[in-house]
């Protein structure tokens, strides 16, 4: 029997309604106990998390591992999510990776499994080769393990193909994930089609390419009754239109990225390609509607939207250039620095990365209760740091919060009890 004390630690778990300074009894990979004093014997573990906070392990439900040794892989992200706090992650289907076979999945849950850091859990392709046309074998991919089936960024050949998904995977119970992007409407955009897109000459998405994909969506899901979930919502419109959906009582939910959060259209004005993104940077005004909307639970939960790329892949000129941001390392400070702005409560931004990402996945995680799995962070919320792409763990570096200021660190990640991070910040703790 392993046991690990925390002492005197705030425990912050919006699932539970807990936001108090106590100890926490870790046996074997549970959490076994929860009291205002424990008193340590002999054989145990004990951390003096005096001043800091433990809070659950953080669930992300968006992140393109690209199994790419150039890239990046499914042991070498692995690292970069445990020191990112981020101790289940759902691995999305992609080109470089397509999950269409039971095989596919076995192996990205064994390729994790040995790296013994986080959990991964596998978005499975709801398409043969992502390629649009014939449907996969979704029952075959939820027995091995997927939690939903996704197209990615690929498109449907037909609506037809969507209804039928959509008919089959109700009839699996499996969840979908799908990215709402009309891509005949997006064409060769690159950015927010608005007046920064005019003023610096590149080609735009404009905002009905969410919106009519939506729309799609959304009547075909409430005649099929299959649960959907939306990701990557980048616009007011878009979650306006969730918030009717949830109205009238549809299946449905919805996740941002945390980039969203904080970058809108203004910050390709100097054509960053760091800034690069699919779906664009919106006006402030959409991502000040999208703060409004997590705020209210109307998206459900932010994720990384983790897309590494090599450093050739962001040389290129903006339109040229490969969109998307590595991001789990970003994705906890991003979430705290809501709350630092007045922008969520800091239960609103621990439960949008934890219970309710866990919730959306039908995983009973991103919680610190009696029995539940010891998956937890220790976190600073007094240290002040700047975030350096060139430190990240990631093999991917492109993202563009360089010079960032941020109040709190994170500064161990715990797994069924054990630490699995390489943060060596923690000179406080003992």
């Amino acid at each position: 029997m392993t046991q690990l004390l925390i002492k005197q630690a705030r425990v912050v778990d919006p699932a539970s309604d807990l936001n108090k300074v106590c100890d926490v009894l870790v046996t074997d990979g549970k959490v076994a106990q929860i009291d205002a004093e424990i008193t340590a014997t002999d054989g145990m573990s004990v951390l003096d998390a005096t001043g800091k906070w433990m809070l659950p392990g953080l669930v992300d439900l968006g992140a393109y591992v690209r199994n790419q040794e150039r890239v990046a892989t499914v042991e070498s992200e692995s690292i970069a999510a445990a020191n990112a706090g981020i101790t289940r992650l759902c691995c999305m289907p992609e080109s470089a990776k397509i999950t269409d076979t039971t095989a596919e999945v076995t192996l990205i849950q064994e390729k994790a499994s040995h790296s013994g850091k986080v959990w991964f859990e596998v978005v499975g392709s709801l398409t043969a080769g992502l390629g649009g046309e014939q449907l996969s074998n979704m029952a075959g991919l939820k027995k091995a393990g997927c939690v939903a089936v996704s197209q990615g960024h690929h498109e449907f050949e037909s609506l037809d193909i969507m209804r039928k998904a959509m008919e089959y995977a109700q009839t699996c119970g499996i969840k979908l994930f799908i990215q709402p992007l009309e891509h005949g409407l997006a064409g060769k955009g690159c950015v927010h089609d608005g007046a920064i897109a005019t003023r610096v000459g590149l080609p735009g998405i404009p905002v009905a390419a969410e919106t009519v994909a939506l729309s799609q969506i959304l009547l075909m899901a409430e005649q099929t009754k299959v649960d959907v979930h939306f990701c990557r919502l980048s616009s007011a419109a878009g979650a306006d239109m969730i918030r009717q959906a949830k109205a009238r009582g549809l299946s449905v939910t919805a996740d941002v990225a945390a980039h969203q959060l904080h970058l809108s259209e203004q910050d390709i004005v100097d054509y960053n390609p760091l800034c690069h993104t699919l779906p664009p940077l919106r006006s402030e005004a959409d991502r000040d509607a999208l703060r409004q909307a997590v705020r209210e639970g109307v998206i459900d939960a932010i994720c990384s939207d983790h897309q590494p790329h090599d450093i050739d892949a962001k040389l290129a000129p903006f339109q040229e250039s490969s969109p998307g941001i590595s991001a789990l390392e970003s994705l906890l400070p991003l979430t705290m620095k809501l709350v630092d702005e007045g922008a969520l409560t800091l239960q609103e931004a621990i439960t949008s990365v934890t219970s309710n990402a866990a919730d959306i996945i039908n995983r009973p995680h991103g919680r610190l209760s009696v029995g539940s799995d010891a998956d937890f962070l220790i976190y600073d919320p007094l240290l002040q740091w700047i975030f350096d792409p060139a430190a990240m763990y990631s093999h991917g570096k492109n993202s563009p919060f360089e010079g960032w200021e941020f109040n709190g660190k994170l500064l161990r990640t715990y797994v069924k009890g054990q630490r699995v991070d390489h943060h060596s910040n923690d000179e406080a703790l003992t």
